[in-house]
């Protein structure tokens, strides 16, 4: 069965493989706090229909309780760890789903898939006051293919080395404000990453999605053009690698060398 990738907007994902399908950081709202969604349709429901849920981490625009209470009874839900001690309210409004805390190096399996938990270099804990040491993750979904969902990170040293070789890279290339702060990545380090980590597919996530209110014409270029930036750099950088610069709620099927046997 083929791997299909469909980007619902900001870092929302679906990957179906192996007939299973896993979703990435839910966010299914118009407006969050101080942002609003500013590009594409919001997801259908069936956005919200999956096998597994990951969330990278404790920012509301990652961890968004009210999207997560979509998801049906008994999914599995990989947060980090101290996500039910640090978020107000999130065991009893998911107390529907199967909460499962990780930290870098466990394994999870879902169905014919194994979902494995690596590092990601950001600030992980609940703004504005939470605690720092909540992690940051990313994951690596393993079936017929594996596929690498970074979740919000900085380039690090050893981030190929713990990733390990892929066939698709779902990568963050901008963000929701006209700048990014440390632990991102924009479009020119998210190429760099692409080279080191050299997939055989890449789509380009996290941009192009929400926006601060009010702030429409403050670098909006910030906005607007980091998904056409990251094609460019990945041609340069890495033009071995097929970048799939997907509208919001479009699908591809990348070609993908089979997955290890589980």
């Amino acid at each position: 069965m083929p791997v299909e990738i469909t980007w619902w907007g900001h870092a929302t994902c679906t990957v179906e493989d192996s007939g299973f399908r896993v979703l990435t950081d839910p966010l299914f709202a118009p407006r969050l706090a101080h942002l609003r969604r500013r590009r594409g349709a919001l997801p259908p429901p069936e956005a919200a229909v999956a096998d597994a849920v990951l969330v990278s981490h404790l920012h509301a625009d990652h961890l968004h309780l009210p999207s997560l209470a979509r998801i049906a009874p008994g999914t599995r839900v990989l947060l980090p760890r101290g996500a039910r001690r640090h978020v107000p309210g999130l065991a009893r409004r998911l107390s529907h789903l199967h909460l499962i805390e990780v930290v870098p190096g466990d394994e999870v399996r879902v169905g014919d898939l194994v979902v494995r938990v690596v590092t990601a270099r950001h600030d992980g804990r609940r703004l504005p006051v939470g605690p720092h040491g909540t992690p940051a993750l990313g994951f690596v979904v393993r079936g017929e293919a594996r596929t690498y969902f970074a979740g919000d990170t900085g380039l690090f040293d050893s981030m190929a080395d713990e990733v390990g070789d892929v066939d698709v890279a779902l990568l963050p290339v901008g963000g929701w404000g006209p700048y990014l702060g440390h632990g991102h990545l924009d479009a020119a380090r998210a190429a760099v990453a692409l080279a080191r980590l050299a997939p055989r597919s890449a789509v380009p996530v996290h941009y192009g999605t929400y926006w601060p209110i009010g702030m429409d014409a403050v670098r909006p270029h910030e906005f607007h053009t980091p998904g056409e930036e990251f094609v460019r750099q990945a041609a340069r950088l890495a033009p071995e690698v097929a970048v799939h610069r997907l509208g919001h709620g479009e699908s591809v099927r990348p070609e993908v060398t089979k997955g290890e046997p589980q």
